[in-house]
């Protein structure tokens, strides 16, 4: 059995070292061969260096492949899934927020027939806000999106042969990989592990781009947004007609009074918000569309290790999209 670790990069200059330490010496108490392929996003300080070194010194086992500038970590684990050639294949953070010592886990639960095992972190040692602001998202986002997922589920687990060729068969430009690796289903099993603290630099994902990812996760996998767009119309016609009734009737009743300027104002301006709203929604999926159909590529490279080019081979018309600059 050959195993593949994808890592994907971005500034993880500090801890590359000690992470390849930790999971390389990992890797060798487990029987079979391995491979890493480290996916360096566009990192601007010695990321890149120090993957050359690491892949001078151990070329059978680590290759690194360099993208042009940062795609995004999306891309970056796609095209480490891209030129993965492992039977099996674990994704995991460089930055050991991803305990290398569970891999051994994972792999045991693969050979009992699983095709993706998964490792659910829990959230101690996070802030309360942050923690409660995950779960109601969880909690909403579950009632409206096609799949299921899961509070602590992310991109850290085991991925059989077949799972990583039906992920990477998908062809859509926006991708969110949870949902993403939801949808293609096959047997599944998942376990705790107790949250790891960042041992170097800072995370990369700001509250805006938490915010970004978690619309993502919304609009990629349904378009009840848009059922509720319909909704949401329907009710505001019912309500100004009652109001246009009640407003009728009064006036039948008590003669026409003083023209109410607030409410008139309040109305206006509550369905202005309403319709800029649903313009917005509109657009994100007229935007998403757009992307689509201009097929560009997830990602280029501007620099790979020797190898990785032909594992392309196995992504049928997905090399088309690669550009590899010699090194």
């Amino acid at each position: 059995m050959l195993l593949s670790i994808v890592v994907p990069c971005f500034n993880e200059e500090d801890v590359l070292a000690r992470f390849h330490d930790r999971v390389t010496a990992e890797l060798s108490r487990l029987a079979g061969e391995f491979e890493l392929v480290y996916v360096d996003d566009g990192s601007r300080d010695g990321t890149l260096p120090l993957l050359r070194e690491l892949a001078g010194r151990d070329p059978d086992r680590v290759r690194y492949l360099s993208f042009s500038r940062n795609f995004g970590k999306e891309a970056a684990m796609l095209a480490g899934l891209r030129h993965a050639a492992g039977d099996a294949v674990v994704i995991m953070d460089a930055d050991l927020q991803h305990p290398p010592e569970l891999v051994h886990r994972m792999v045991a639960l693969y050979a009992e027939g699983y095709d993706q095992v998964v490792a659910r972190r829990t959230r101690e040692g996070d802030r309360v806000t942050r923690t409660l602001t995950a779960r109601l998202y969880y909690w909403a986002i579950n009632r409206l999106v096609d799949v299921e997922l899961v509070d602590g589920v992310g991109d850290f687990r085991l991925l059989s042969r077949r799972t990583v060729d039906a992920v990477i068969g998908l062809g859509e430009y926006n991708r969110f990989s949870k949902g993403l690796f939801s949808w293609v289903g096959f047997r599944t099993t998942t376990f705790s592990y107790e949250n790891a603290v960042r041992e170097q630099g800072r995370s990369k994902w700001s509250f805006g781009k938490l915010l970004n990812y978690g619309l993502d996760g919304l609009l990629s996998f349904n378009n009840k947004p848009l059922r509720a767009a319909v909704h949401l119309g329907l009710l505001l016609t019912v309500v100004a007609l009652g109001y246009a009734a009640w407003i009728v009737g009064d006036a039948l009743v008590n003669g026409v009074d003083t023209p109410g300027y607030v409410t008139l104002l309040v109305a206006v301006t509550a369905l202005a918000g309403v319709q800029m709203v649903m313009a917005g929604l509109i657009g994100e999926y007229v935007g998403r569309i757009y992307y689509e159909v201009k097929r560009r590529p997830h990602y280029l490279f501007k620099e790979t290790s020797g190898g990785s080019e032909a594992a392309d081979t196995r992504v049928t018309g997905e090399s088309l999209w690669e550009t590899v600059a010699p090194k």
